[in-house]
């Protein structure tokens, strides 16, 4: 019993303490479909070249302003990834991203489309949206992971996706 009741106020604590370009956490409650279910088995090849180019960097370390294995911020990881998984160049940074693109409603988005997140007071998160709920992105606390949008830190600072073709 202690064990688990420290294990819980680890993960409370964890949660808490997460920021900015943070955590592992899916925008899709009960009733809420802002965001179609993908199967993964049915992903498209520049979805599996996308998770080619994340197996090559989960874990590589958060660096503000970075843009490689050494260390990536979540716009360097995206601009590497769309790069190196689909040969596409995108704005490099958050603000930039913002500006660029079509908007995409939650319930269009697609694998491969760019979703934001408020932070702080304004959009400063963005990671790339790989279906089933499912976010790739550089976190400060984790690096380059994988996150669920309904998690408990993203579901609530979601703001939009953009698509770049």
């Amino acid at each position: 019993m202690a064990a688990l009741l420290k294990q819980s106020l680890l993960l409370t604590m964890l949660a808490l303490a997460l920021g900015g370009c943070a955590s592992t956490t899916n925008l899709q409650t009960a009733g809420d479909n802002r965001f179609s279910a993908v199967d993964p088995s049915q992903s498209s090849e520049s979805t599996q070249r996308l998770w080619q180019v994340f197996e090559r960097y989960q874990g590589a370390p958060y660096e503000y302003g970075g843009t490689s294995a050494q260390g990536f911020d979540c716009s360097g990881f995206i601009m590497t990834a769309y790069r190196e998984g689909l040969g596409k160049q995108v704005p490099r940074t958050t603000s930039q991203m913002l500006k660029y693109g079509k908007v995409i409603a939650p319930a269009s988005v697609q694998p491969g489309d760019l979703v934001f997140f408020r932070i702080r007071g304004k959009e400063q998160h963005a990671g790339i949206y790989m279906g089933d709920d499912r976010f790739i992105h550089a976190s400060t606390s984790a690096g380059v992971t994988l996150s669920e949008l309904d998690g408990y830190y993203w579901r609530d600072r979601f703001t939009e996706a953009r698509r770049f073709e």
